[in-house]
């Protein structure tokens, strides 16, 4: 069976995502140097993605 034409490419595309997850965002807090080990992932301030 094959795969329609309008999901092909649907792969390809690569879309900017709104949310993170929080290990991305607390990546993001690291590099920024926002961050400090031990500190808790809960109520993390908002963070933009970097793509």
């Amino acid at each position: 069976m094959s795969m329609h034409s309008s999901l092909k490419g649907a792969a390809k595309i690569r879309t900017r995502r709104n949310v993170l997850k929080r290990f991305e965002r607390v990546d993001i807090l690291k590099k920024d140097g926002r961050w400090k080990e031990g500190d808790r992932a809960f109520n993390l301030p908002k963070t933009k993605s970097q793509d």
